[in-house]
């Protein structure tokens, strides 16, 4: 894993990745290769898992201020604050159902 923020790609290219060289490890008998497969792997799943539940906790964060925005826009009679807010409500659903954890 990198200082950037998580990315679900990056994880999964470094798991992949992580799992080939372990492979190549064990079937050579080469054991630094193996425990460097399996360390790069374990980065990257938890790359991907960091990357995962950041944009869960974004899907949740959007469908709160969507419901809101979507309330007071139709408490005040704002039908484009009611609308943006139903949008952004609808994205962060969207962004959740993604993200679930599995």
């Amino acid at each position: 894993m990198s200082s950037q923020e998580p990315s679900k790609v990056s994880g999964q290219f470094h798991s992949v990745k992580g799992t080939a060289v372990e492979t190549i490890g064990d079937v050579t008998g080469m054991s630094s290769w193996s425990q460097s497969g399996k360390e790069e792997h374990a980065k990257g799943e938890g790359e991907y898992n960091a990357a995962q539940a950041k944009g869960y906790v974004e899907g949740v964060s959007d469908r709160v201020t969507g419901y809101k925005d979507s309330v007071v826009g139709a408490v005040t009679g704002d039908k484009s604050q009611q609308t943006a807010g139903n949008v952004k409500n609808e994205k962060g659903q969207t962004q959740q159902e993604i993200n679930k954890p599995t």
